[in-house]
């Protein structure tokens, strides 16, 4: 998922999932690559995409495709999107300086395929000729934020009070308070910032999120299952939504209702894997669990195959409580930590070392240099000790 996060914040702006964007290029004309769903927002679709057929070097029609694309992805996780996105813009893929509006794009499906070195340097690009450019410092902040260079992020987020609203500036400043040791007075100032706000519902919803996620790891269960239900409230599926909901779900033992919640979202790999998960709490389930794991095998396989390497924190988790196989899961967890540094990535990799008797010696170190607070990542670092 977005997990991913990846993440909340670049969404403010722009959707930016996190997922493979290798374009997909169809065996012939008629091979049918994707069924859209109905409605206005399919028509106008097909409209742009019928447009830039027509005129492919358009900037403005191919800019304002790959949004919409990007913006698909990330509702439906579905990695395909992002690989249409840059099949949009491929004219100025390539370029060394394509024009700003592409940069930004770019530097957004580059993230989203872990990419980071890349998109920050696009990003950096952006910022020197149009240093006010809030999209630009929102996704640096964010990009940096997965690496776990909290200090540089939280320089871009300071960029942002005179550049975007109050509420996503405290939102990318409170953010990373959250993880380097002002947990809670980081939760309480974006909260009532939010509470102030006239923000739109989507905004609210990742705010919502991110504030139900830090009331989840100072263990404040009720206070974060309300802000869970309000967001659901808002937008019943947004897919990073769901994945943050099912998995506090899974961890307050209520398996039943991560089913119902996610009955309806078996095309998303991170809530299939979650609804699996939720099959393996409930007796008399074992049928059912096959099937899925069956599926979620066949699903990794295939990322594998093609070089999808951005889903290592899921199938780390597959590994290890559906496979029983925490040596392969630690393997996993390990690369998956080289590349990305967000909380779900420590929580497994110490999961993952529990289980395969490891010292997650480098997860330490970052918990103890950002004084990470959460209590399960607490109770994790206490038996990895306990065993040592």
């Amino acid at each position: 998922m977005i997990q991913p996060i990846l993440c909340a914040l670049s969404a403010l702006l722009l959707a930016l999932p996190a997922a493979q964007a290798s374009p997909y290029l169809p065996a012939s004309g008629d091979q049918v690559i994707e069924v859209l769903p109905g409605g206005s927002g399919a028509r106008q679709l097909e409209r742009l995409r019928a447009a830039l057929r027509a005129q492919p070097q358009d900037l403005a029609l191919a800019s304002k495709l790959a949004q919409r694309y990007i913006a698909l992805a990330r509702s439906d996780t579905d990695p395909r999107y992002l690989g249409y996105a840059q099949a949009a813009l491929q004219p100025w893929w390539q370029l060394a300086a394509p024009p700003l509006q592409v940069r930004i794009l770019r530097a957004t499906l580059l993230q989203s395929t872990h990419h980071f070195d890349e998109a920050l340097k696009d990003l950096d690009a952006v910022i020197a000729l149009q240093p006010d450019h809030a999209q630009a410092w929102l996704t640096r902040a964010t990009v940096l934020t997965v690496r776990g260079e909290y200090a540089k992020a939280s320089a871009s987020c300071a960029r942002l009070s005179s550049l975007a609203s109050e509420l996503i500036s405290i939102t990318c400043i409170a953010h990373i308070g959250s993880l380097t040791g002002r947990a809670l007075q980081s939760e309480q100032l974006l909260e009532k910032t939010l509470q102030r706000s006239d923000a739109k519902p989507e905004l609210r919803v990742w705010v919502l999120t991110l504030l139900a996620e830090m009331a989840t790891r100072r263990g404040a269960a009720s206070v974060a299952e309300t802000r869970f239900r309000e967001a659901l409230a808002l937008d019943p599926k947004d897919s990073y939504l769901l994945g943050a909901y099912a998995d506090f779900l899974l961890g307050q033992g209520h398996p039943l209702e991560v089913i119902k919640l996610l009955k309806d979202q078996s095309r998303i790999d991170a809530l299939l894997l979650r609804h699996a998960l939720a099959l393996q709490q409930l007796p008399d389930s074992s049928s059912a669990l096959t099937s899925l794991v069956k599926q979620l095998n066949e699903r990794f396989n295939a990322a594998m195959q093609r070089g999808d390497t951005v889903h290592q924190r899921e199938q780390a988790r597959f590994a290890l409580y559906l496979l029983q196989d925490p040596a392969t899961a630690l393997v996993l967890a390990q690369k998956n930590w080289a590349v990305q540094k967000e909380v779900a990535d420590a929580r497994i990799y110490l999961e993952a070392a529990v289980k395969a008797g490891d010292s997650a010696a480098p997860v330490a170190a970052w918990i103890k240099t950002n004084k990470l607070e959460d209590v399960t990542i607490a109770k994790l670092a206490k038996q990895l000790k306990a065993g040592s």
